[in-house]
C-alpha cells in the first residue's frame, strides 16, 4: 500500500517542459510513481483535480535563522509552498561563531534575524545545523557560511583589510564549516564587517568556497547608481577565484536608474560568455527590507554596533552623517536617503511598546509625527530600540522588475524578515510571483515559473534529489490553484496568508491539507554533498 497518492492534478513537474495529467504515488519520503492513472491503493489519497502538482518551492534567500527555533511549524513557508530554504544570508548569521562574538553579533542582526533566543547554544556549523535538527522543523533548511561570523572570529569588526595571518585564519574557519555542511559563502557588502575587506580577502575565501564546490552569494556594495560596477567587482572576484556566483536579490534602485536592467543583465550574460556560472535571485516586489541602520553610511559603523550607538548621541556625529547624506560631502555608498528620500523609507518594526507607533510608518512621518529631523528620528529610534529596527525601502520599477524575472538565471525568493508590519514577502512572495506575474500579467508562462521556484534553485543547491516531479526524487511537494492563488497581504496589513495553496508534502507527509497545517514537521537541516 502507498503512503500518499495525488489523484487527477495537472503535473508541472519543474523541468520547465509543458505540463501532463498524471496521478503521483508517495512510498515513505521518495516519490515512486508518476503515471497517467495509477491503480493502487494508498492510505491517504488526495484529490488534485483542477490543482497544479509541483516540486516544494525553495526559497533562495530568507532570515528564519532564528525564527526556526520559537517557531519550527514554518508557517509563513508552508501556507506559501515553500518546503526548502537557504538561511546564512548578507555575510550576517550565527553560525560558525566563537562564544567572545556572540554578543556582538547578537546585536548586529537583532533587526535581521530578530531576538527569539537569549542564548545560541553552538559554535560550530555541525552544532548549529544539529540544532535545527532538533526542534524538527516542519520545513529543510540549508545554510551559507556567513563571512561577517567568519571575520570577526579572525579580526574582530575593525575597518582595515586582513593581515595574512588573519586571512589564513578565515579560510581555515571556512574549510571547516564547509566541511561541516555549508553549502556556500555568503557576504553583505553594505554590512559591518563584511563591507570592509578588500578583493584580496574575497577572493582567498571564494577560492576555498570553490574548492568544496560551493558558491559565492553576494549581497552586492551597490544596487543603485553603482549597480554596473557593483556587477563588475563581484563577476571579476569570482572569475578570478574560479568560484560561482549568485547574486542576491537582483534589482535596479532609484528612480533615476529606472530602465537599466537591460544593462544589468547584460553584464551577467557577459561574465557566463567567460566561463562564469552565474545565477541570481529575486523578490517579486519594488520595495525591499532590510535594517535601518543600512541608511548610515558605512563609515559609521566602524567598531561594531555598540560603538555606532554611542556616537549617533552625538549631535556633531550626526551632523556628519546628514552631509555625507545629502550628497553636501559625497562618499560612494548605497545612499538611500539620496536615491529614494525619506518619505519612501518605512519603519517595518521595532522592539518596545514605546515606538509601536512607528511601525508601517515613513521615516517622513515619523519625523513629522515627533517634531524632529528625519535623522534625528532614525538615531533616536536605533538607540531607543538598540539597532533592533527594520525598514522598508521603496525604490523600484514594476518594468524592471519584469525584465529581471525573465532571465534564465532568476531564482525566487522571499528575503523574508519578520516581525512588526514587515514586508509582504514574508508571507506573499510565492503566491504574487504566481498570481501577478505569471496568471495576471503572463510575464512567464507557469511551467517556466515553476523551474525558478524548484529544479533551478534545486541544481545551484547541489540538491540532486528535489526541485523535479520524478521518480526517485524526495517527495517535497507543492499542490496549488493557479487560477485562485494570490497574495492578500499588502504593505499596510501585511500579516495574512496567501491564497490558493492547498496541499503540502515534505519528504511525503502532508504538512499543509485543504490550506491548513497539518502539525507535521518532517523538514530538517540538509548538508552540502561532498
Amino acid at each position: 500500500m502507498l503512503d500518499v497518492l495525488v489523484k487527477n492534478g495537472q503535473v508541472i513537474d519543474g523541468s520547465g517542459n509543458p505540463g501532463f495529467k498524471a496521478d503521483v504515488a508517495v512510498q515513505g519520503d521518495r516519490i515512486v510513481r508518476v503515471g497517467h492513472v495509477v491503480e493502487v491503493e494508498a492510505a491517504r489519497v488526495i484529490d488534485a483535480s483542477g490543482l497544479i502538482v509541483a516540486p516544494g518551492f525553495i526559497d533562495m534567500h530568507t532570515h528564519s535563522d532564528l525564527r526556526v527555533f520559537k517557531h519550527p511549524e514554518e508557517d509563513a513557508k508552508l501556507m506559501q509552498g515553500i518546503t526548502t530554504a537557504l538561511l546564512g544570508q548578507d555575510g550576517l548569521s550565527v553560525a560558525p561563531l566563537d562564544d567572545a562574538n556572540k554578543g556582538p553579533m547578537m546585536r548586529r542582526v537583532s533587526g535581521l534575524l530578530g531576538t527569539y533566543l537569549t542564548e545560541w547554544p553552538w559554535n560550530s556549523m555541525a552544532e548549529y545545523l544539529a540544532a535545527i535538527n532538533a526542534v524538527q522543523p516542519a520545513t529543510n533548511s540549508l545554510m551559507l557560511v556567513p563571512h561577517g561570523a567568519v571575520r570577526a572570529m579572525a579580526l574582530g569588526w575593525e575597518n582595515r583589510p586582513a593581515t595574512p595571518v588573519e586571512l589564513e585564519r578565515m579560510k581555515a574557519i571556512l574549510a571547516q564549516a564547509m566541511e561541516e555542511g555549508g553549502v556556500g559563502f555568503s557576504t553583505g557588502l553594505i554590512y559591518p564587517p563584511g563591507m570592509y575587506a578588500d578583493r584580496t580577502e574575497l577572493v582567498e575565501l571564494c577560492k576555498v568556497t570553490a574548492g568544496y564546490g560551493g558558491f559565492f552569494v553576494v549581497h552586492m556594495r551597490n544596487e543603485a547608481d553603482y549597480v554596473l560596477d557593483s556587477i563588475r567587482e563581484v563577476t571579476g572576484i569570482c572569475l578570478e577565484a574560479g568560484c560561482p556566483l549568485h547574486i542576491s536579490h537582483l534589482k535596479v534602485a532609484g528612480r533615476r536608474n529606472w530602465g537599466r536592467a537591460g544593462e544589468v543583465l547584460a553584464l551577467l550574460d557577459e561574465a557566463r560568455a567567460q566561463g562564469l556560472e552565474v545565477t541570481f535571485d529575486q523578490y517579486p516586489y519594488i520595495a525591499g527590507s532590510t535594517m535601518l541602520d543600512a541608511v548610515i553610511p558605512p563609515r559609521f559603523h566602524t567598531g561594531g554596533t555598540t560603538k555606532l550607538l554611542e556616537n549617533i548621541k552625538d549631535p556633531a556625529f550626526r551632523e556628519e552623517i546628514r552631509q555625507v547624506q545629502e550628497n553636501i560631502k559625497p562618499e560612494r555608498w548605497e545612499n538611500w536617503v539620496d536615491t529614494c528620500g525619506w518619505e519612501n523609507v518605512m519603519v517595518n518594526a521595532v522592539q518596545t511598546e514605546k515606538n509601536r507607533f512607528a511601525e508601517g510608518k515613513s521615516v517622513a512621518e515619523i519625523a513629522a509625527q515627533t517634531g524632529k529631523t528625519p535623522l534625528d528620528a532614525v538615531c533616536d529610534l536605533l538607540i531607543e530600540e538598540d539597532d533592533a529596527v527594520t525598514m522598508t525601502i521603496f525604490y523600484g520599477s514594476e518594468d524592471d522588475v519584469k525584465e529581471i524575472m525573465q532571465s534564465e538565471y532568476m531564482t525566487l525568493c522571499s528575503d523574508g524578515i519578520v516581525g512588526g508590519k514587515p514586508h509582504p514577502r514574508v508571507y506573499g512572495t510565492c503566491a504574487r510571483f504566481l498570481g501577478k506575474y505569471v496568471r495576471e500579467e503572463k510575464v512567464l508562462s507557469l511551467p517556466q515559473a515553476v523551474k525558478r521556484m524548484t529544479s533551478l534553485p534545486a541544481r545551484r543547491l547541489g540538491l540532486q534529489d528535489r526541485g523535479l516531479i520524478r521518480e526517485g526524487m524526495v517527495a517535497d511537494i507543492t499542490i496549488f490553484d493557479a487560477e485562485a492563488v494570490r497574495e492578500k497581504g499588502t504593505f499596510a496589513e501585511p500579516n495574512r496568508y496567501p491564497e490558493g495553496i492547498a496541499h503540502v508534502l515534505v519528504a511525503g507527509r502532508v504538512a499543509l491539507e485543504k490550506g491548513k497545517l497539518t502539525g507535521v514537521r518532517a523538514g530538517r537541516a540538509l548538508r552540502r554533498r561532498n
